[in-house]
């Protein structure tokens, strides 16, 4: 493991294992609740791993067993309409590089997920959630509707109808039910999410870069047609077809042998 930053007080930690980054929230006292300096830096380390050809995988978690209380209420007393704006622009850009960059994100969710941290996860390629989590988007508790994208997410992730039942009524979903409704992706014992997670990021890696990046990319699209669609993917593949990384692909198939994928 690679720490990027050796510095010990940061909002969000960064680190390398291998090709995959790990994102901590790292506000342990606050149950990781998502402040302003937290928002940022947050939106910076994502854009960091999104850019970094280096890295092929990322999984977002939550220090001390617990992977986000939130959005941080004390932090919200007295502001204004521009401070309300100026709150959620990092959180729009973070949501926004999760959704549409070519890197799979993985969310390991230990305890509980909470407003903002339902959001976070729920824009992750995949959530690995442990058995005692719980995700509870109880944003009418204190006045507000869900952000950072939930309102998109919620219903592709779980259906319209459960959706509703979180964002509306204020249901908390305990980690096995996350994963029956498709809100979470795989269940593990508690404690091991994260490594779980590496494993999962660890296959990711292993793929062609630019192949998952495509997939990204067309699944984003959810304003397309199907015809509108099958054009896109055609030019995606037409693309891959001329890209290092599927000679390559070819090669190690003919071979029997591992590919080797650069992202070229």
């Amino acid at each position: 493991m690679d720490d990027r930053d050796s510095e010990p007080a940061r909002v969000v930690t960064a680190a390398d294992h291998g090709a995959t980054r790990v994102l901590t929230l790292n506000r342990p006292e606050a149950r990781n609740a998502i402040d302003i300096p937290m928002r940022e830096r947050l939106a910076d380390e994502v854009r960091r791993a999104a850019d970094d050809p280096g890295v092929r995988a990322v999984v977002l978690t939550g220090a001390a067993g617990t992977f986000s209380a939130g959005g941080d209420v004390r932090s919200m007393e007295g502001a204004g309409p521009d401070a309300v704006r100026a709150r959620l622009d990092p959180v729009h850009e973070t949501v926004r590089l999760i959704a549409t960059c070519g890197t799979p994100f993985i969310a390991a969710v230990e305890g509980a997920a909470a407003g903002l941290g339902v959001s976070l996860a729920a824009v992750c390629d995949h959530v690995v959630a442990a058995e005692d989590a719980r995700f509870v988007a109880a944003f009418g508790k204190v006045g507000l509707v869900a952000d950072g994208g939930l309102l998109w997410t919620l219903p592709q992730r779980v259906g319209m109808g459960r959706a509703k039942q979180m964002l509306v009524f204020g249901q908390t979903v305990p980690a096995p039910r996350a994963c029956e409704i498709g809100l979470a992706d795989s269940l593990v014992p508690s404690g091991t999410a994260l490594d779980a997670a590496l494993e999962r990021a660890a296959e990711a890696a292993a793929l062609a870069p630019l192949s998952v990046a495509a997939a990204k990319r067309l699944l984003a699209r959810t304003d397309l047609s199907l015809e509108r669609l099958l054009e896109a993917e055609r030019e995606e593949q037409t693309a891959l077809f001329g890209s290092a990384d599927f000679a390559e692909g070819r090669a190690a198939f003919a071979e029997r042998r591992p590919p080797r994928f650069e992202g070229r």
